[in-house]
């Protein structure tokens, strides 16, 4: 909500990628960081195979473990194969909707060497709600929450990743109060 001050979460859109009843786990998916996925790779002494991805940014993906790295993609299939429910790379969470999450250097080492999945999104730490924690946030209305949508992470130019996140609600910023509460 417009509302929020704190830094990490003030206009963010927030992709979720795991939610129990010990907490949730999720990606800021549009605030970059002044790195990119090639001077990312490049500190780790691996070289970007991938003229694709060139371009890309690495994200500040919330504000734990700031130091390690998410690699969301897409879940990789060879061609003419059947998806499986096992990823190819290690330290890998699947999330519904056909997505990824793998924090394994085994993902990066793939894009290195001009392989790896069609489609990724790179960064830096995660946001984390303990138990209950996101529940009350969001009886708070301190978040609106929308269905998943991953052309907002992989296809949404960066600046517009807020506005259209809330058009998808068919709500526009400037008609959201930053003081919240309950009718």
């Amino acid at each position: 909500m417009p509302g929020v001050e704190d830094e990490s979460f003030s206009r963010s859109v927030v992709y979720l990628c795991e939610h129990s009843e010990r907490g949730a786990l999720g990606l800021i998916i549009n605030k970059p960081m002044p790195l990119s996925l090639e001077g990312l790779l490049d500190k780790i002494d691996l070289s970007l195979g991938r003229e694709d991805l060139r371009t890309d940014m690495v994200y500040r993906g919330g504000p734990v473990q700031t130091d390690r790295g998410f690699v969301l993609h897409e879940a990789f299939t060879a061609e003419g194969s059947i998806p499986s429910d096992e990823s190819i790379y290690a330290s890998t969470m699947t999330i519904p909707g056909g997505l990824e999450m793998t924090t394994s250097k085994d993902v990066l080492e793939a894009l290195s060497n001009g392989a790896g999945p069609r489609r990724v999104f790179v960064s830096l730490g995660y946001a984390s709600w303990g138990e209950g924690q996101l529940e009350s946030e969001l009886s708070e209305n301190t978040w609106l929450t929308v269905g998943a949508d991953v052309g907002l992470i992989f296809e949404a130019p960066v600046a517009e990743r807020y506005d259209r996140a809330l058009g998808l609600l068919g709500l526009q910023a400037w008609s959201l109060s930053p003081e919240v509460g309950h009718a």
